[in-house]
């Protein structure tokens, strides 16, 4: 039976890290996943981080941030025997509907340009690109 709960800090992270690095493609992991960033996270927004449990084990994973104007996924996981099952559809409602009942009106999400499965997976879900904004990123370093 497949459960979504809250992930737990840090009992749940070596589980939640071995899923994304056995992600094919499409999940880079950095310094921000670290278990120390992943505790800041938790504290900022404890309930956009869920996992999928099945008989104990997790199997999926989303985790998303609000800043109070506007939302973002940063991780949407899910093992490969148990995806195609609507695990990842119900992990991506429920990371999108709890900032909407804070009032969240715009969520987004980035989509790495090696992974054009999951790219048809967000259109089937009803997003779209944004062709009018290009994202720009600088790692910080002390």
């Amino acid at each position: 039976m497949l459960q979504l709960r809250d992930y737990r800090h840090p009992a749940d992270y070596a589980a939640a890290r071995e899923l994304w690095k056995g992600i094919e493609r499409g999940v880079q992991l950095g310094r921000s996943d670290e278990p120390a960033e992943i505790g800041r996270k938790v504290q900022h927004d404890p309930d956009l981080f869920i996992v999928a449990e099945s008989e104990g084990m997790i199997v999926g994973s989303s985790m998303g941030g609000f800043d109070g104007r506007r939302g973002l996924l940063y991780h949407l996981s899910v093992a490969g025997p148990y995806r195609k099952k609507g695990i990842g559809r119900q992990l991506m409602r429920e990371v999108e509907q709890r900032p909407h009942r804070r009032g969240c009106l715009k969520y987004y999400l980035l989509v790495t340009k090696d992974n054009p499965e999951a790219l048809e997976f967000y259109r089937q879900e009803g997003r779209s690109e944004m062709d009018q904004v290009h994202l720009l990123g600088k790692e910080l370093r002390a």
